[in-house]
Protein backbone atom coordinates (compact mmCIF):
# COMPACT_ATOMS: atom_id res chain seq x y z
CA UNK A 1 0.00 0.00 0.00
CA UNK A 2 1.14 3.78 -0.79
CA UNK A 3 1.10 6.00 2.01
CA UNK A 4 1.21 10.07 1.72
CA UNK A 5 1.74 10.65 5.19
CA UNK A 6 4.03 7.87 6.80
CA UNK A 7 7.42 6.15 5.21
CA UNK A 8 7.07 2.76 5.93
CA UNK A 9 9.74 0.22 5.74
CA UNK A 10 10.44 -3.82 6.33
CA UNK A 11 14.02 -5.38 7.13
CA UNK A 12 15.29 -8.01 9.22
CA UNK A 13 11.82 -8.41 10.95
CA UNK A 14 11.47 -5.01 11.96
CA UNK A 15 8.58 -2.72 10.01
CA UNK A 16 9.49 1.19 11.06
CA UNK A 17 6.73 3.45 10.22
CA UNK A 18 8.07 7.19 9.79
CA UNK A 19 5.36 9.71 10.36
CA UNK A 20 6.37 11.93 7.64
CA UNK A 21 5.03 15.46 7.59
CA UNK A 22 8.45 17.24 8.76
CA UNK A 23 7.12 21.00 7.50
CA UNK A 24 4.04 20.36 10.57
CA UNK A 25 6.20 19.08 12.94
CA UNK A 26 4.25 15.42 11.91
CA UNK A 27 1.20 16.81 13.77
CA UNK A 28 -1.79 14.22 13.31
CA UNK A 29 -4.81 14.82 11.09
CA UNK A 30 -7.51 12.64 9.73
CA UNK A 31 -5.54 11.37 6.36
CA UNK A 32 -2.35 10.33 8.84
CA UNK A 33 -4.57 8.53 11.43
CA UNK A 34 -6.27 6.51 8.42
CA UNK A 35 -2.60 5.40 7.34
CA UNK A 36 -1.39 4.57 10.16
CA UNK A 37 -4.41 2.17 11.36
CA UNK A 38 -3.93 0.67 7.46
CA UNK A 39 -0.27 0.09 7.87
CA UNK A 40 -0.32 -1.39 11.50
CA UNK A 41 -3.06 -3.77 10.41
CA UNK A 42 -0.57 -4.66 7.48
CA UNK A 43 2.18 -5.21 9.69
CA UNK A 44 0.67 -7.26 12.23
CA UNK A 45 -0.96 -9.12 9.20
CA UNK A 46 2.66 -9.98 8.22
CA UNK A 47 4.04 -13.15 9.69
CA UNK A 48 7.63 -12.36 8.75
CA UNK A 49 7.39 -9.18 10.95
CA UNK A 50 8.51 -9.31 14.79
CA UNK A 51 8.39 -5.61 16.05
CA UNK A 52 7.61 -2.51 15.29
CA UNK A 53 9.66 0.91 15.74
CA UNK A 54 7.85 4.28 15.58
CA UNK A 55 9.64 7.25 14.98
CA UNK A 56 9.41 10.65 13.48
CA UNK A 57 10.52 12.65 10.14
CA UNK A 58 12.67 15.95 10.33
CA UNK A 59 13.05 17.98 13.71
CA UNK A 60 10.47 16.47 15.90
CA UNK A 61 8.41 12.93 16.62
CA UNK A 62 5.28 14.51 16.59
CA UNK A 63 2.97 18.03 17.48
CA UNK A 64 0.37 16.03 18.27
CA UNK A 65 -3.09 17.30 16.42
CA UNK A 66 -3.14 19.32 13.63
CA UNK A 67 -5.37 22.28 14.94
CA UNK A 68 -5.07 24.06 11.70
CA UNK A 69 -6.18 21.03 9.44
CA UNK A 70 -9.65 22.07 9.23
CA UNK A 71 -10.96 18.66 8.97
CA UNK A 72 -11.92 18.42 12.80
CA UNK A 73 -15.79 16.60 12.37
CA UNK A 74 -18.51 19.24 12.77
CA UNK A 75 -21.63 19.09 14.76
CA UNK A 76 -23.89 22.19 15.29
CA UNK A 77 -21.10 24.48 13.57
CA UNK A 78 -18.98 22.91 16.34
CA UNK A 79 -16.18 20.85 16.55
CA UNK A 80 -16.96 17.35 17.91
CA UNK A 81 -13.66 16.31 19.09
CA UNK A 82 -14.64 13.59 21.15
CA UNK A 83 -16.14 11.75 17.50
CA UNK A 84 -12.42 12.75 16.39
CA UNK A 85 -10.64 10.81 18.96
CA UNK A 86 -13.60 8.07 18.77
CA UNK A 87 -13.30 7.81 14.78
CA UNK A 88 -9.86 8.30 13.86
CA UNK A 89 -7.34 8.11 17.46
CA UNK A 90 -8.92 5.19 19.67
CA UNK A 91 -8.47 2.56 16.31
CA UNK A 92 -4.63 3.63 16.34
CA UNK A 93 -3.66 3.40 20.13
CA UNK A 94 -6.47 0.12 20.37
CA UNK A 95 -4.36 -1.66 17.78
CA UNK A 96 -1.38 -0.79 19.09
CA UNK A 97 -2.09 -2.32 22.40
CA UNK A 98 -3.35 -5.31 21.45
CA UNK A 99 0.05 -5.87 18.79
CA UNK A 100 1.20 -8.90 18.76
CA UNK A 101 4.71 -8.26 18.76
CA UNK A 102 6.61 -5.71 20.78
CA UNK A 103 6.98 -1.45 19.91
CA UNK A 104 9.57 0.50 20.07
CA UNK A 105 9.56 4.18 19.73
CA UNK A 106 12.31 6.26 18.94
CA UNK A 107 11.56 10.27 20.05
CA UNK A 108 13.27 12.66 18.28
CA UNK A 109 12.43 16.05 19.35
CA UNK A 110 9.02 16.96 20.52
CA UNK A 111 6.52 14.63 21.49
CA UNK A 112 3.54 16.65 22.39
CA UNK A 113 -0.34 15.91 22.72
CA UNK A 114 -1.51 13.08 21.23
CA UNK A 115 2.00 12.88 19.57
CA UNK A 116 3.20 11.88 23.49
CA UNK A 117 0.39 9.62 24.07
CA UNK A 118 1.18 7.92 20.53
CA UNK A 119 5.16 7.70 22.19
CA UNK A 120 4.13 6.11 25.45
CA UNK A 121 2.63 3.21 23.52
CA UNK A 122 5.59 1.75 22.86
CA UNK A 123 6.89 -1.28 24.92
CA UNK A 124 10.73 0.46 24.99
CA UNK A 125 10.91 4.58 24.32
CA UNK A 126 14.36 5.87 23.21
CA UNK A 127 14.42 9.59 23.25
CA UNK A 128 16.87 11.69 21.69
CA UNK A 129 18.98 14.14 24.23
CA UNK A 130 16.95 17.27 22.76
CA UNK A 131 13.65 15.61 22.86
CA UNK A 132 11.14 16.73 24.85
CA UNK A 133 6.98 15.61 26.37
CA UNK A 134 4.31 18.19 26.56
CA UNK A 135 0.39 17.21 27.52
CA UNK A 136 -0.25 21.06 25.96
CA UNK A 137 -4.00 20.11 26.00
CA UNK A 138 -4.54 22.47 28.77
CA UNK A 139 -3.41 25.32 27.25
CA UNK A 140 -5.88 25.67 25.17
CA UNK A 141 -8.85 24.54 27.57
CA UNK A 142 -8.92 20.48 26.71
CA UNK A 143 -8.24 17.32 28.34
CA UNK A 144 -5.37 14.86 27.72
CA UNK A 145 -7.03 12.12 25.19
CA UNK A 146 -5.56 9.09 23.12
CA UNK A 147 -4.53 7.57 26.36
CA UNK A 148 -2.83 10.20 28.21
CA UNK A 149 -4.71 10.00 31.01
CA UNK A 150 -4.66 6.30 31.22
CA UNK A 151 -0.60 6.04 30.41
CA UNK A 152 0.91 8.96 32.65
CA UNK A 153 -0.93 7.93 36.38
CA UNK A 154 0.80 4.29 35.51
CA UNK A 155 4.06 5.68 34.63
CA UNK A 156 5.26 8.81 36.78
CA UNK A 157 2.56 8.45 39.29
CA UNK A 158 -0.09 10.88 40.39
CA UNK A 159 1.65 13.69 41.72
CA UNK A 160 3.81 14.08 38.50
CA UNK A 161 1.01 12.85 35.73
CA UNK A 162 -0.97 16.18 37.63
CA UNK A 163 1.46 18.50 37.00
CA UNK A 164 2.32 17.66 33.50
CA UNK A 165 -0.75 17.80 32.35
CA UNK A 166 -2.47 20.77 34.38
CA UNK A 167 0.50 23.11 34.05
CA UNK A 168 1.14 22.32 30.41
CA UNK A 169 4.94 22.53 30.80
CA UNK A 170 7.87 20.66 28.58
CA UNK A 171 9.56 17.86 30.14
CA UNK A 172 13.02 17.40 28.68
CA UNK A 173 13.77 13.99 27.61
CA UNK A 174 16.41 13.07 30.41
CA UNK A 175 13.99 14.03 33.30
CA UNK A 176 11.52 11.61 31.45
CA UNK A 177 14.10 8.89 31.96
CA UNK A 178 15.04 9.76 35.66
CA UNK A 179 11.30 9.80 36.15
CA UNK A 180 10.68 6.32 34.49
CA UNK A 181 8.50 7.17 32.01
CA UNK A 182 10.83 6.86 29.21
CA UNK A 183 13.28 3.82 28.66
CA UNK A 184 16.03 5.76 28.21
CA UNK A 185 17.89 8.95 26.71
CA UNK A 186 20.95 8.81 24.11
CA UNK A 187 22.94 11.63 22.17
CA UNK A 188 20.53 12.82 19.06
CA UNK A 189 23.07 11.34 17.08
CA UNK A 190 23.07 8.14 18.76
CA UNK A 191 19.08 7.84 18.46
CA UNK A 192 18.11 5.73 15.71
CA UNK A 193 21.09 3.14 16.18
CA UNK A 194 19.90 2.79 19.75
CA UNK A 195 16.09 1.81 18.26
CA UNK A 196 17.28 -0.41 15.98
CA UNK A 197 19.31 -1.89 18.10
CA UNK A 198 16.50 -3.00 20.38
CA UNK A 199 13.89 -3.50 17.50
CA UNK A 200 16.73 -6.00 15.76
CA UNK A 201 16.75 -7.84 19.10
CA UNK A 202 13.17 -8.22 19.80
CA UNK A 203 12.93 -9.56 16.17
CA UNK A 204 15.13 -12.22 16.93
CA UNK A 205 13.49 -13.17 20.03
CA UNK A 206 10.85 -15.45 20.94
CA UNK A 207 7.76 -13.50 19.75
CA UNK A 208 5.11 -15.51 21.34
CA UNK A 209 6.24 -14.86 24.45
CA UNK A 210 7.28 -11.19 24.56
CA UNK A 211 4.04 -10.51 23.06
CA UNK A 212 2.31 -12.43 26.27
CA UNK A 213 4.62 -10.41 28.36
CA UNK A 214 3.15 -7.09 26.74
CA UNK A 215 -0.38 -8.46 27.30
CA UNK A 216 0.37 -9.40 30.67
CA UNK A 217 1.86 -6.16 31.65
CA UNK A 218 -1.03 -4.19 30.27
CA UNK A 219 -3.63 -6.03 32.12
CA UNK A 220 -2.26 -6.09 35.50
CA UNK A 221 -2.34 -2.55 35.98
CA UNK A 222 -6.46 -3.03 36.85
CA UNK A 223 -5.82 -7.00 37.72
CA UNK A 224 -6.34 -7.83 41.35
CA UNK A 225 -3.46 -10.62 42.53
CA UNK A 226 -5.67 -13.50 42.13
CA UNK A 227 -6.68 -12.71 38.32
CA UNK A 228 -3.46 -11.90 37.64
CA UNK A 229 -2.00 -14.98 38.88
CA UNK A 230 -4.68 -16.26 36.54
CA UNK A 231 -3.29 -14.62 33.81
CA UNK A 232 0.08 -15.33 34.15
CA UNK A 233 -0.54 -19.10 34.28
CA UNK A 234 -2.81 -18.71 31.00
CA UNK A 235 -0.33 -17.14 29.13
CA UNK A 236 2.37 -19.27 30.24
CA UNK A 237 0.56 -22.40 29.22
CA UNK A 238 0.62 -21.17 25.92
CA UNK A 239 4.33 -20.04 25.80
CA UNK A 240 5.28 -23.24 27.20
CA UNK A 241 3.72 -24.66 23.88
CA UNK A 242 5.89 -22.59 21.56
CA UNK A 243 8.49 -23.79 19.45
CA UNK A 244 10.88 -20.98 20.90
CA UNK A 245 10.14 -22.25 24.69
CA UNK A 246 11.92 -25.86 23.24
CA UNK A 247 14.73 -23.62 21.24
CA UNK A 248 15.45 -21.68 23.97
CA UNK A 249 15.83 -24.70 26.43
CA UNK A 250 17.46 -26.52 23.83
CA UNK A 251 20.15 -23.11 23.56
CA UNK A 252 20.60 -23.12 27.66
CA UNK A 253 21.43 -26.52 28.08
CA UNK A 254 23.74 -26.72 24.73
CA UNK A 255 25.22 -23.38 25.95
CA UNK A 256 24.77 -21.78 22.52
CA UNK A 257 22.68 -18.94 21.69
CA UNK A 258 18.88 -19.56 20.28
CA UNK A 259 17.60 -18.96 16.99
CA UNK A 260 14.42 -18.05 17.51
CA UNK A 261 11.56 -18.38 14.82
CA UNK A 262 9.22 -16.36 16.12
CA UNK A 263 6.78 -19.24 16.64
Amino acid sequence: MAYNTLLVDKADGVATITLNRPDRLNALNTEIMVEMLAAIEEIDADSAIRCLLITGAGRGFCSGADLASGDLTKDGGMPDLGKALHNNYHPVIRKLAALRMPIVCAVNGPAAGAGMSLALTGDIVIAGQSASFLQAFANIGLVPDAGSTYFLPRLVGSARAQGLTMLGEPLPASTAAEWGMIWKCVDDSALMDEARKVATKFARGPTVGLGLIRQLMQQSWNASLDSQLEAERSAQRVAGRSRDFVEGVMAFLQKRPAKFTGQ
